[in-house]
């Protein structure tokens, strides 16, 4: 390498981005393209590749890079390009130094394994099928949990994977306020009255909600050089580069959450889209945490996709797509069915108020299998007493309980508190947007999202990760993760159904 130090470590940077690119393409393909029969060999190729990122990035080179620039970090202007990068670089730096690379690709390669026993474990519905992977995850947590000073709590260092320098204990405040408003707000709601959603099951054609959706995200900012929408078992959202951002869903014939579904990893890909390019190929080129990118995926998915102004603009095309079906069903009872609050089984299709209690669940599961308060064989027991607890439903058996999510198959414990955090997020980002843009329901009803959008990517999404999560939430919104505007806008909008 020539060149300044800084120069250097860019270059040190973009190959090891590359190589984490090239990992993400991989497990694109093995989720949407991949015949079942690739699994090991792609689990081999993941593990190899991440080695290397791991090798290539906590070499003594790097190090010794960071410390000549220390200098160039002081005398820089902190919001600069360069002191974010070489202060968020040393960071990430002395957190992979202490993983080995080994580790790392045994991470991966475990991964790569349980994702591919997971979809045949989940549709058999048969949990020993799947158990030996998570007992095998677990273990791979404990060691990598090892590899680091002993936290405040062990979950610590889980979380931070996901969500930078926030404490279990932080999470932990904002649960229990959502606990104690969110309880007695589903318990109030369910007995106000039943809300007829019987016309959202039905006959509904896969190829006509893929047009719908791609419909929808073009009018969001969807654009056919930059985006595409693929079909998968468990809808997700990656890119493998600038310019390149793939969307998937699930379309089932028999209901509509596709729509929804789609609207969600949007929020995802909008994010990544909207990252300063300048950021690419590097620690900066991507959005700051989970959390936050969860408030996207939330916000175009709750707080525009089921707003009246939405449905007002998209609900005659929706009926005149489906008019066998939706022919006789008018708007207004259309919005309170996709806005009914009631406790389900599945958390990708739950309602705004009890969604949260899934992931609740999951959070406080999670530290009990961390911290050996149960075993992996003890799962399925506590994951159906918990739903009947927060709940008050019954697992009728595995696919609807614990093996409906794909996150634990694939090793990440510590990923499901950010679904949480970004609801609340969302609405912090959201009052802040219409403190400066106004009202934007006329806009909305007639199908111009741009002005939100564009809003979003000026005061969040072009900063990339330059600061961290917290830094980039009280710079958005003014103040840090506070969950009473989200419970404010929860009552306010169901208020309707509570009166």
């Amino acid at each position: 390498m020539t060149g300044s130090p800084f120069e250097r470590l860019r270059e040190r940077l973009a190959e090891v981005s590359d190589l984490t690119k090239a990992a993400t393409l991989l497990l694109w393909d093995q989720r949407v393209m991949m015949p079942p029969g690739g699994a090991g060999a792609r689990a081999e190729a993941l593990a190899t590749v991440s080695r290397l990122a791991q090798e290539r990035f906590i070499d003594d080179e790097v190090g010794r890079l960071l410390e000549e620039l220390r200098g160039l970090e002081e005398s820089s202007d902190y919001d600069s390009f360069e002191a974010s990068l070489v202060r968020t670089t040393r960071r990430e730096y002395e957190k992979a130094q202490r993983v080995p690379p080994e580790l790392v690709g045994e991470m991966r390669r475990a991964s790569a394994l349980g994702l591919a026993a997971w979809g045949p474990a989940k549709e058999s519905s048969d949990f020993e099928q799947l158990r030996p992977h998570l007992e095998g995850q677990l273990e791979l947590r404990h060691r990598y949990i090892a590899c680091f000073s002993p936290p405040e709590e062990t979950y610590d260092v889980l979380l931070d994977d996901y969500e930078p320098l926030m404490k279990t204990a932080e999470v932990r405040v904002v649960f229990d306020e959502l606990k104690q408003e969110l309880v007695p707000l589903i318990e109030e709601v369910g007995g106000a009255g039943e809300i007829d959603d019987s016309f959202l099951n039905g006959d509904f054609e896969p190829a006509t909600q893929r047009e719908l959706g791609i419909e929808i995200a073009r009018a969001f900012g969807y654009t056919d050089d930059e985006w595409r929408l693929d079909e998968t078992g468990h809808p997700f959202m990656t890119s493998p580069g600038a310019g390149d951002i793939r969307l998937t869903s699930n379309f089932r014939p028999n209901d509509l959450s596709s729509l929804f579904a789609t609207m969600h990893e949007f929020g995802h890909g909008v994010y990544e889209w909207g990252v300063d390019r300048k950021l690419a190929r590097t620690p900066l080129g991507s959005g700051v945490s989970l959390a936050v990118h969860e408030s996207q995926s939330r916000s175009w998915e709750n707080l525009v996709g089921r707003s009246r102004p939405f449905w007002r603009w998209f609900y005659p095309r929706l009926q005149e797509a489906f008019s066998g079906q939706l022919g006789s069903v008018d708007e207004e009872a259309f919005y309170r069915a996709v806005n009914k609050v009631q406790p389900s089984l599945i958390r990708i299709d739950a309602d705004e108020v009890t969604y949260n209690m899934h992931i609740i669940l999951r959070f406080e599961l999670e530290q009990d299998l961390i911290g050996d308060r149960i075993e992996v064989a003890g799962l399925p027991d506590a994951w159906n007493a918990r739903m009947e607890e927060y709940l008050g439903v019954q697992v009728p058996d595995a696919a609807h309980g614990v093996l409906q999510d794909m996150h634990w198959a694939g090793g990440a414990l510590g990923y499901f508190p950010t679904y949480a955090l970004g609801n609340v997020i969302s609405v912090q980002i959201w009052e802040r947007a219409l403190d400066d843009l106004g009202d934007l329901d006329e806009r909305f009803e007639s199908g111009d999202f741009s002005d939100l959008r564009d809003w979003l990517r000026e005061h969040l999404y072009s900063l990339g990760a330059k600061f961290t999560p917290q830094e980039t939430i009280e710079r958005v919104t003014g103040s840090r993760i506070d969950a009473k505007p989200y419970l404010r806008y929860l009552r306010e909008k169901l208020a309707p159904q509570v009166a």
